[in-house]
């Protein structure tokens, strides 16, 4: 009986063996396009760029490697390594809370029931799909300190308004108010979020007689702070890579990042020593520098998230 047994069984085993195959090489060659494109576009590049950055890489003849030259070059001989990095970090500090809390405080005030909200939804959000350099070429008419508008406004309640984009005390919070501007992404992700909060909890809140601060600090903010994780570490990554405001704002068109190298943020340094000088390999040390950077920055709030971001589940992950 066994001989029988084994011929019946035997063949659908092959059968069913041949079919998952079958299936797994299907799946592969689904796969397969992202994971070679992946590997050509990404990959590929990214280990590149790690060894360009041990090399004195000049793009056209020079590729000889020179160890961590680059990389002491870069803490002990270059002056607007540490002015870049300042201005970042400066810019980095100052929009990402601001934004962030613009955004939420944006998305509150939005999702109230009343009639017309879908259009101020709509107004509020705009600004986030304009083109970037023309939203630029806008802000420094509004910013010019004698003929732009915000300084006008200044002067009709008896304020002399600063001189926004050719003062070195004000570049960097002219370009963070001008992404104040645009914090309707953000209101965006927030308002889906609060979209999501159950009636259930505010209804016994007010049956407790807690006041619209006290729901607002102890239901909705809770309630969000997984939204408001994400948008802190996608704004601090998307801050550390601030590159356009610098270049096409500059006082000098010729001297990006000026005045006083006020508007130099770590790309644009980086930018101009790999396609200006072609210092190439310098330029690689610098982007690789800013991805530790990035890395620990992520990592510290990955850390920290266990201490103030709450899930529907009541735990902190």
């Amino acid at each position: 009986m066994n001989p029988q047994v084994n011929k019946v069984i035997h063949p659908n085993k092959r059968r069913k063996w041949s079919l998952d195959k079958k299936e797994a090489l299907e799946g592969y060659g689904f796969v397969a396009p992202w994971f070679i494109g992946f590997l050509i576009f990404t990959a590929g590049p990214l280990l590149f760029s790690l060894y360009a950055s041990f090399t004195n890489y000049d793009i056209t003849s020079r590729m000889d490697f020179i160890g961590f030259d680059n990389y002491k070059r870069m803490f002990t001989e270059d002056p607007l390594f540490w002015k870049s990095l300042r201005n970042t970090l400066y810019y980095v500090a100052l929009a990402v809370p601001l934004t962030t809390m613009g955004s939420v405080i944006l998305a509150v005030l939005l999702n109230v029931k009343i009639p017309g909200m879908r259009w101020f939804r709509t107004i509020y959000y705009l600004p986030t799909v304009l083109s970037g350099v023309a939203v630029y070429m806008l802000w420094m008419m509004l910013l010019n300190p004698e003929s732009g508008l915000i300084n006008t406004v200044l002067g009709w309640i008896g304020i002399e308004g600063p001189a926004w984009l050719t003062d070195p005390a004000w570049t960097k919070n002219a370009i963070v108010m001008m992404k104040m501007w645009a914090v309707g992404g953000g209101m965006l992700l927030f308002l889906a979020a609060l979209q999501g909060v159950s009636d259930h909890l505010y209804e016994a809140a007010e049956i407790d007689g807690a006041s619209s601060i006290r729901k607002l600090w102890h239901i909705t903010v809770p309630m969000i702070t997984p939204v408001i994780f994400f948008d802190v570490v996608t704004s601090l990554i998307g801050g550390f890579q601030i590159f356009q405001e610098g270049y096409v704002m500059a006082d000098d068109p010729g001297a990006p990042g000026s005045p006083a190298n006020s508007l130099l943020f770590f790309n644009l340094h980086m930018f101009l020593k790999a396609f200006k000088i072609f210092d190439m390999g310098y330029a690689m040390a610098m982007a690789w520098f800013l991805f530790i950077i990035a890395i620990i920055v992520t990592i510290i709030n990955m850390v920290m998230s266990k201490y103030w971001v709450h899930y529907e589940g009541g735990d902190s992950r």
